[in-house]
């Protein structure tokens, strides 16, 4: 399995660490343990962040980057080796472990940060951190800073600046080396196992969390050890419902189900959405409704390319959704007038997408100095135009009511245009019908 190597996380510092001011030091706290209920832990998910530049996956740690130390420019502070506690919980680093195996300059126990972290901090120019995300580290950065001024009678120098360093670390997240690129790249094959999976053993009497069950057994036995997020599987109506995760209903004939689910893969997430039949054929409304949101989809695509901004794919999608609702009578009036208007947003109301990473819904501005961003190669991006008919819509003809359609798949740009991540699993609606009805899928 492809893995990031300890070089790219060093240089992923050293790259931090030349944008930050001379004589500054960064601080980045790693995640922390979440109870679900009582006693019993949610399952430990690393900080992106702190994982981007770490690579180490134990919560209560605390990443301290200080360019041009003499003594070492990279410090950990982790749990301490505990024999009782690692026969409950597992094993440990440890800060020689730190060292050793994340090669961190220098490593100490985390429960001596209070003693160590204001030495470190004093004399620096800037202090570089997370402000406003967690109010109990903000808390703790504000104790330090006040247990310095405490001694600026005996000659402590407090740091003169504090600044979020989300900034300059998401901006650099934004742009995927080819490493991150093919570790997103294997997930997306994973995924779209699953999702072929799924349109295989789908059937009407099936319950919506069934399919998830299809689509989740997939991607663990694939390698994957969790979702990048909560699988949407909505059926018939529920399928409008943008967020919906209850997938806890019948899927019945007649109906279409949205399934948008995605395996993490090594911390990347991979995020597609399929629509189709759940008995295995379109009807002629979700056929004309699935072949417009499709047109968009792919249109949309053949925009994302460098020079080209942000907003572009979204409004080849906006253009043809418009253009298309009108030719089949649910929205009336001008083209220009009703895109203007925004008429559009009854039926597709979301952005046709947003980045895509460590985190699903990933770093990174989508607009600077005022303007759109451009498209760079490096950067990876969903593309998911839907239409989204409410069943409580009476200015529809009854036929269209509870349609909700969505197709998305994740794109890297490249420097000649882009690349589809996702392209191994199905989307023309005659290929979906023969597969669902026992055709042959080139996955398999």
């Amino acid at each position: 399995m492809k893995t990031i190597s300890h070089s790219e996380f060093s240089a992923r510092r050293a790259k931090l660490m030349e944008q930050m001011e001379p004589g500054s030091i960064a601080i980045i706290p790693s995640a922390k343990e979440q109870i679900r209920n009582n006693d019993v832990h949610h399952l430990f998910r690393q900080n992106s962040d702190f994982q981007y530049l770490t690579g180490f996956e134990e919560p209560d740690a605390l990443c301290v980057l200080m360019p041009g130390r003499e003594q070492g420019e990279y410090v950990l502070f982790v749990r301490d080796k505990n024999k009782e506690r690692e026969i409950w919980d597992g094993y440990r680093a440890g800060p020689d472990g730190a060292v050793n195996e994340f090669k961190a300059d220098d490593a100490f126990p985390i429960d001596d940060i209070d003693d160590i972290i204001p030495g470190l901090m004093e004399g620096k120019t800037r202090v570089y951190a997370h402000m406003g995300v967690d109010s109990g580290f903000d808390h703790q950065l504000m104790a330090w800073l006040n247990q310095i001024r405490g001694k600026v009678r005996q000659g402590a120098v407090p740091p003169d600046d504090f600044s979020d360093i989300a900034h300059l670390l998401h901006d650099q997240r934004l742009f995927k080396s080819k490493q991150e690129i093919a570790i997103m790249a294997d997930a997306a094959r994973i995924s779209a196992r699953a999702h072929t999976r799924a349109m295989q053993v789908c059937k009407p009497g099936m319950m919506e969390y069934q399919l998830q069950a299809e689509i989740e057994h997939e991607c663990m036995m694939a390698g994957s050890l969790r979702p990048a997020y909560t699988a949407i599987v909505g059926g018939g109506k529920n399928g409008c419902i943008l967020h919906y995760i209850e997938n806890n209903q019948k899927l019945n004939d007649g109906d279409l189900v949205l399934i948008d689910a995605g395996c993490e893969l090594q911390f990347y997430a991979s995020d597609i959405t399929r629509t189709f039949p759940v008995n295995g054929t379109f009807s002629p409304e979700q056929r004309a409704i699935y072949d417009l949101v499709l047109k968009s989809q792919l249109a949309s695509i053949a925009a994302v390319k460098p020079g080209n901004s942000w907003i572009e794919p979204h409004d080849v999608v906006v253009q043809i959704l418009t253009e298309g609702l009108v030719e089949l009578g649910l929205l009336k009036g001008n083209v220009d007038q009703l895109i203007e208007a925004e008429a559009f947003k009854e039926y597709f109301m979301h952005k046709t997408g947003h980045w895509l990473g460590m985190d699903v819904h990933d770093v990174g501005d989508y607009r600077v100095g005022g303007e759109w961003r451009v498209l760079e190669p490096g950067m990876v991006l969903t593309i998911e135009p839907g239409i989204y008919i409410s069943p409580n819509n009476m200015d529809v003809d009854a036929k269209w009511r509870g349609i909700g359609v969505r197709i998305e798949d994740d794109i890297v740009v490249t420097k000649d245009g882009c690349d589809v991540l996702t392209k191994d699993v199905i989307k023309d609606p005659a290929d979906i019908e023969a597969l669902m009805k026992g055709g042959q899928s080139s996955l398999f």
